[in-house]
Parts: structure tokens; sequence; C-alpha cells
């Protein structure tokens, strides 16, 4: 830590000379990362080492920090003074550069165009199943009915209780059904984002893939600040409805990011290493099809709630899928993206307008959706090509035993020559 905080102003000198001609929205986003950052060094660092009985080390990271701190101090107000004022270049990538940004980062070949049409396709099926659901649960107008869902979430303060007591009924639910090998061994712990990361809403945090001993993971989930008006506390919870919670917990840790890295860590280790290079559309993909798996698995099958809070994360990750071609291959602008998260995926304001600007600096966010599509095609096939020897438990075990490879190579390992395309 010592090392990395006397490296810092070096490290904010190189952003001053190679960082010339920024989009405005990289600017607004950097600033406040820039700022959380700043955060964790002056805050987050002393209460670290707040143990440490070495008068000397604690001398010298206490000359590192403030150097450290001054650096990144001096940075966020050459941003906000100079840089912001006169940021003008656009954030597009062009129609060419997302192409080839697809190809090279995740192995995915297919022409803008038909992504698109897959993505529409999708987006209104989903819309159609969500509508049915939600008009099955009241019998009224299906937006009041999500309305009305949405209203019933954890209090200011109580996140990270309830996602606790989530992690320990889907451990349940998975060790009574033959879905996939649940491993033990490996503590989770919940607990509240930390102060320098609250642009995120949920995260899943596991030890690096270099790391040779078991240690803590940390689930992630990201409260109101009390600071907030009421107004704003509450519409930030009701994007944390239980049913969301529900679908979010599965996504992060059971089945979903969590069980992941821990089949990842019995894997031979030079494969276990290439998560390092790893294709997001893999990751995300698997932890995104989780959802709808545990929904087809009979999870909360008695409260119709659990299913649309799926459906409704299903929507977003569509929406990410039309507004981040739109975004960088068209001409769609931000402010179009927002209406569309909330008119299409049915997000409050402030979350739409946040998954939006994502995709200006994200622009392959649509991994997820591209991912479980791509994963539930593979399952699929290979369910066709084995027959009566499939099994679901053996499919996941064996997918994830694989390693992170991106789908046209699983789909090599797994189906051999009748691999076929990733996505029709």
């Amino acid at each position: 830590m010592l090392s990395k905080l006397r490296q810092t102003p070096r490290f904010i000198q190189a952003a001053r000379d190679n960082i010339k001609d920024p989009p405005g929205i990289f600017i607004k986003v950097g600033i406040e990362t820039v700022r959380g950052a700043l955060t964790f060094i002056e805050r987050d660092l002393p209460r670290a080492f707040a143990d440490l009985d070495d008068l000397h080390l604690l001398g010298d990271l206490a000359d590192a920090q403030t150097e450290a701190a001054q650096a990144v101090g001096s940075y966020l107000e050459y941003l906000e003074n100079e840089v912001a004022p006169k940021a003008r270049a656009s954030f597009r990538l062009g129609r060419d550069k997302f192409e080839q940004k697809l190809r090279l980062d995740e192995g995915i070949t297919i022409p803008v165009d038909k992504l698109l049409a897959i993505a529409t396709r999708e987006l209104a099926e989903t819309q159609d199943t969500f509508k049915k659901l939600a008009g099955r649960i009241n019998g009224g107008d299906p937006l009041e009915t999500w309305a009305r869902t949405k209203a019933d979430h954890p209090g200011p303060g109580e996140l990270v209780k309830v996602g606790r007591e989530q992690l320990d009924e889907l451990a349940t639910f998975l060790r009574r059904q033959a879905l996939i090998t649940l491993l033990d061994g490996e503590e989770v712990t919940v607990a509240p984002t930390p102060e320098f990361y609250r642009w995120s809403f949920a995260s899943m945090w596991t030890p690096g893939p270099f790391e040779t001993k078991a240690s803590r993971a940390y689930y992630y989930l990201t409260d109101v600040d009390p600071a907030w008006p009421l107004e704003r506390q509450d519409e930030h919870l009701r994007d944390y409805n239980y049913p969301t919670l529900w679908s979010i917990s599965i996504h992060e840790v059971y089945p979903g990011h969590f069980l992941h890295y821990q089949h990842l860590r019995r894997v031979e280790s030079k494969a276990r290493k290439s998560i390092m290079f790893a294709p997001a559309s893999f990751i995300e993909g698997w932890a995104h099809y989780c959802e709808q798996m545990m929904m087809e698995a009979g999870f909360g099958r008695q409260e119709h709630g659990v299913r649309l809070g799926q459906l409704a994360e299903a929507l977003i990750r569509l929406a990410r899928f039309i507004v981040c071609i739109k975004l960088h291959a068209e001409d769609m602008s931000v402010e179009q993206g927002v209406r569309l998260f909330r008119d299409e995926a049915y997000l409050e304001d402030g979350s739409a307008r946040r998954e939006a600007e994502r995709g200006t600096f994200d622009p392959t966010y649509l991994v997820y959706s591209v991912g479980k599509l791509m994963l539930l095609k593979l399952r699929q096939d290979y369910k066709q090509q084995q027959g009566k020897a499939f099994s679901l438990r053996s499919f996941h075990d064996t997918l994830l035993g694989q390693g992170t490879a991106p789908f046209w190579l699983h789909r090599r390992l797994l189906l051999g020559d009748a691999a076929g395309e990733v996505l029709e």
C-alpha cells in the first residue's frame, strides 16, 4: 500500500498528460469516482491500518497518504475548473469500433443490425410476459401492480440484514435441488457499499485469481445516504424492492458470481487465472442466466412477485442491450436513453439516468443479455445432443469447470463438430 501511495502523484500526472479532450459525460463520472478515491485515501485507509503498531511504518504511510491526497485533490480541482468547462468531445465509438470491440473482447462477430433486432425482439417478448404476470397478480393495470410491488422494500439501513437473510435461503434451496454443485468452506460477508464506491448499486467482490488461499468475499449493497431528502431515499429503495433484491442476490452470490468464483477455484490454476482475460459475456451472462434458471427451477414459485422482479431485471438488461448499440452505433442521446430505461424497463428517474450514463463509458454492457441468450442456446443444443442423459447439474458443473472461455469455445468443448452459431 505504501508503494502504491507513493506512485499516486506520478499516476495522476499521467492522467494530466494523456487526457486532453474527454467527453463531458466522462468528466462528470470521473469527478464522482475521483472524489471517491480521495475519500478512500483520506478516511478509509487510516481506519484499515488502525491496529498497526509500527510507528516508523505508520509515519511513512501518513506522509505518503498526504502526498497522494494532495495529488488527487489537485486533479479533482483541475477536472472541475479547467477540463469540465471545455469538454466537448463525443463519447460515441461508431459502428466499426463498436463491432470491433465486441469481436476482440467477447468473440462476438454478429453484425450490429442483427444484434439490435434480437434485442428488440427479446424486449417485446419479455415485456409481454411481465405485463401478463403483473395483470394476473391483482387483475389491474400491470404497471400499477409493479408500482405497488416496488413500494414494498426494506427501510433505510435494512438492506444488509435482508441481503444476508436472502443468501441463507438461496443456499438452502440450492442444497435441496440438483441444479449445480454447491461448495462450502468460503464466507460471504454482506456489507454496505464502501463510501468510495457508492456510485455502484450492488456488487460482488471475490479474492483475485492469483490468491492461493481462500479468503473472505464481499457482497456490497448500496443503502441510502441519510443526508438525502426522504423522497430521494424512497426512490432509491423502490429499485431495491424485495422481488428485485432476490434477483440481485441470485446474480451476485448464489448461484451467480460467487458460486462461479468458487467453481473456478477448483479449476487448474492457469484456467483460473484466465479470469483476468475473461469475456464479460460469460461472466455476466452466467450470473444473469442464473436469475431466470432459478425461477425455472421453482424458486419463489408461491410468490408471483419474485418472478416479476426477475423479469424486471431482465428488462433492464435488455434496455442496456438496445441503448448501448444506439448510443455508439447510431445517434441516440443520453436523454433518449434515460427515457427508454424509464418507459421500457420501468425504472425510477434516478436509476434510469445512471443506467443511460453508464452506457457512454461502458459501451458493451449488452454482455448481460447477450451472454444469457448465448448460454440458453448452448444449454438447449447440449440438451438436444445428450437426450435422456442430459442433467442440468452436470451441464452447469461441466460448463464452469471449463474455465472462463468465450462462448464459441465453450460450444466446441461441449458440442464438438456440431458447435454451430452462438446466437440466433
